[in-house]
């Protein structure tokens, strides 16, 4: 038994198993270690599943149950939501007053088990725990799938259907509603807080219908099958975009769902560090370019806003140019790019309208970033986005894009690089003392980059999940920022044609610092957890 898991000693010891049968099971283990013992012994089939399962409630000390579809008695989405079930491998079969019976697969997996106890405490439910086979959670699970699936694809006509895709995407705070056509059905999947969620998979069969009726609702051509770009406008509260692509299964969709009248969120409440000297010196320029950056969906507009709404002065005339104009703010005069304009046209001409700050939406090319450079030159400040991970390489691309290193070092002023990253949930976090391991792990990038991190009356959060945050444990989303400040040192490191591994080692010694120390401090001020900010900036 040399090796052996435990419960297998006890499962021999009841006469449930032979001790060969624990031999064959562990084989299996070797080949599938995700799998647990019992489980292992329900697949292979060696021994009755009822006398298998008891003996397992009275080892471990659980209610146990041969879970079936017909034993749920609730609507599950009515407490848990299938993500939460999947992630937990858990089954709520039934509610009877006040108490909740749910299933487990494993019911050592603490985590799990509390997070969906959270769940339920916000229904004012308590829970009772009962333990099954994995296969028989994956079962119900997939049944139920069908069930949520039906509810969208049972939406009467194609015209509901779709309707009942983006109504429920708006109540589940999407920013972005992903209709992909596959083998044998259309997937339907949400981006809430930048994390992709299946809420659907509807019947091949509709799949023209439905593609069809977004089509002609975007104002696209019916016949196209390659890429186009259209928009929804019928929906009081949103404006949404739309992109199509064409896969090998048929055509793609994209829904980005933008809030209408919103506002302009203070630079400070985004997560922008709050130091108002550090601002000024970053922002309030003249005869320069400061530039955000960061891949797409990081929400590099919203901080652009937030800069012109710091900016924003009566005796100031500020002009922007969009694609398309996202935000409407008063007393700025906005341009939005049609088919019929660019960039680089709708700069030219602004150049001439004598505006103080020009705001571009992104420098997409070589002819609109010479622009750029040109009015930052001749008395403008200037500010736009680009695509690039770090604040150091926005040299990198202004060069690739053909700009001379003269015309970088004596124009750009600040670059500015960006991510998001989810805030834990204020409704159930639950907190704790930093662990041995956290601690270790942010000290040690205080260390590479010379800061200090004080923990001192800090504590960290454990994420729970609740009906407030979809179950996820986190709600919504922060900026975490690093900003560099083009200094008469890095100016001639650029003008050498020096690499940006070597004006990196300088801004560092200048006081540069990356976007970790900015997320880290974030989790020590409680907004964040170690977790997250590892799986945005993949740091171990």
């Amino acid at each position: 038994m040399n090796g052996r898991s435990p419960i297998g000693v006890e499962l021999v010891k009841k006469g449930v198993v032979k001790e060969n049968d624990i031999q064959t099971a562990i084989e299996y283990q070797k080949q599938h270690p995700q799998k647990k013992l019992g489980d292992i012994l329900n697949i292979l089939n060696l021994c009755p599943q009822k006398q298998l399962i008891e003996a397992m409630g009275q080892i471990l000390g659980e209610n146990v149950i041969i879970l079936t579809t017909d034993d749920i008695k609730i609507q599950e989405n009515d407490y848990l939501p299938l993500e939460l079930c999947k992630s937990c491998k858990a089954v709520l079969f039934e509610v009877i007053g006040k108490r909740a019976k749910v299933c487990f697969a494993d019911t050592a997996n603490f985590r799990a088990i509390e997070q969906v106890r959270a769940a339920l405490v916000s229904h004012d439910l308590v829970m009772e725990k009962f333990l099954t086979f994995e296969t028989n959670i994956e079962t119900v699970i997939r049944s139920l799938e069908n069930r949520n699936e039906a509810t969208i694809s049972s939406s009467g006509d194609v015209t509901k259907l779709v309707d009942t895709i983006i109504r429920s995407a708006m109540d589940k705070r999407a920013s972005d509603v992903h209709i992909e056509p596959l083998e044998k059905s259309v997937r339907v999947r949400y981006r809430v807080d930048g994390e992709l969620i299946t809420v659907a998979n509807i019947e091949k069969m509709k799949q023209a219908q439905l593609i069809g009726r977004i089509k002609a609702i975007s104002n696209m051509h019916q016949e196209k099958q390659e890429a186009q770009d259209g928009a929804i406008n019928s929906y009081e509260d949103f404006n949404i975009r739309v992109a199509s692509q064409k896969t090998i299964n048929g055509e793609k969709i994209c829904l980005r769902l933008l809030k209408k009248n919103e506002g302009i969120r203070n630079i400070f409440d985004l997560g922008f560090p709050a130091d108002e000297g550090m601002l000024k010196k970053c922002f309030d320029k003249r005869n320069s370019i400061t530039i955000i950056a960061a891949p797409t969906g990081q929400g590099k507009t919203t901080t652009l806003y937030s800069i012109l709404d710091y900016l924003n002065r009566p005796e100031i005339n500020i002009t922007t140019v969009e694609d398309p104009v996202e935000i409407r703010v008063p007393g700025i005069n906005q341009i939005e790019i049609d088919e019929k304009s660019s960039f680089a046209s709708a700069l030219r001409s602004m150049l001439r309208s004598d505006p103080d700050i020009i705001l571009l939406g992104e420098i997409r090319d070589t002819e609109s970033a010479e622009i750029a450079i040109q009015a930052g030159q001749t008395g403008h400040y200037v500010l736009s986005t680009i695509h690039t991970i770090n604040a150091i390489e926005v040299i990198t691309r202004l060069r690739k894009m053909g700009i001379s290193d003269y015309d970088i070092s004596s124009t750009l002023a600040t670059s500015v690089s960006q991510r998001l990253i989810r805030r834990v949930c204020p409704h159930c976090a639950v907190q704790r003392p930093f662990s041995k391991q956290e601690k270790e792990i942010i000290n040690k990038f205080g260390e590479r980059y010379h800061v200090q991190f004080d923990f001192t009356n800090k504590h960290a959060y454990d994420v729970k999940g609740c009906r407030e945050c979809n179950h996820t444990g986190y709600l919504e989303r922060i900026a975490i920022y690093e900003v560099l400040e083009l200094t008469d040192g890095i100016k001639d490191l650029i003008v050498s044609g020096a690499s940006s591994l070597k004006i990196r080692e300088l801004a560092l010694e200048q006081g540069y610092r990356p976007l970790v120390i900015d997320a880290f401090q974030k989790v020590l001020d409680g907004i964040t957890t170690v977790e997250e900010v590892n799986n945005r900036l993949a740091l171990y």
